[in-house]
């Protein structure tokens, strides 16, 4: 059997930036252990399955080298944007998923390319006990602790950020959460700026990553007292976003280019 099969270069406006992501476009969803074999050799933070469904919408589901994950924005934004490579016609789609219908709407800008604008639930931090051994994994003294489905650990200065070098290992054996977001506000045009490291689920950092927004926006939003605001990841690769915040839904938009299209041999 032969699998229709994309990588694409997310949040970024040229290829070899932002977040890889695999997209594979099915009739049907293989077993789970086919899929999750082959995230593996995908060695993607996020490999994407897509399945039309009758009514016009589509299931998708992602996973991890590790686990199927419950919500990922970059590899959703992929998908979206091999849909329109294959010439889909009716936007927004529709994605059914395990966090609920998402939609992505194709932008029109003035430029070459597209955007594309996800609209995704917003998940705000909430007050916690920080876990031992956070900080010092991260090797910060002290910092602003919130949790949601990750960790938020809020600095005071962008620099800190582009500098962390956190034990890995360390990090990972920290409880509860899937991962770890650590922010501080942005530089010049930036509102704010971000990284994300999730070792426990198979992603020690990850590039450019979509689903931190519905956290990280709200954050922003309230604190600097702005519905759009726009985002930089300060991973090696990098990422851009731009958020705007709307009751209890984030959309998230950024860019995507393709890397290369064949087929997975089952």
């Amino acid at each position: 059997m032969a699998i229709p099969y994309y990588h694409v270069d997310v949040f970024a406006d040229e290829l070899f930036a932002g977040n890889p992501a695999g997209v594979c476009i099915l009739s049907a969803f293989p077993a789970n252990g086919i899929m999750q074999k082959i995230a593996i050799e995908n060695r993607h933070s996020n490999t994407a399955f897509v399945v039309s469904r009758g009514d016009g919408d589509f299931d998708l589901r992602w996973f991890t080298p590790k686990i199927e994950d419950d919500l990922c924005g970059h590899a959703t934004l992929a998908s979206a944007y091999v849909l329109a490579l294959r010439e889909h016609n009716v936007w927004p789609v529709r994605f059914h998923t395990r966090s609920g219908v998402l939609t992505v709407a194709q932008v029109r800008d003035s430029g070459e390319h597209d955007r594309f604008e996800m609209d995704f639930p917003a998940r705000p931090g909430q007050p916690c006990e920080t876990p031992v051994g956070l900080l010092e994994a991260l090797g910060l003294k002290s910092a602003l602790v919130t949790k949601s489905r990750d960790y938020l650990v809020v600095v005071d200065e962008a620099e800190q950020v582009r500098t962390l070098s956190p034990d890995i290992g360390a990090l990972a054996k920290t409880d509860g959460g899937i991962g770890t977001i650590v922010t501080a506000p942005g530089e010049h045009d930036v509102d704010y700026v971000c990284r994300f490291f999730a070792p426990s689920i198979g992603i020690d950092e990850d590039p450019a990553t979509g689903s931190i927004h519905c956290t990280l926006a709200p954050y922003w939003s309230s604190r600097l007292g702005k519905e759009r605001l726009r985002a930089q990841q300060l991973s090696a690769r990098g990422g851009t976003m731009q958020c705007t915040v709307s009751g209890d839904r984030v959309k998230i938009a950024g860019r995507a280019r393709l890397h290369l299209h064949g087929a997975i041999e089952l």
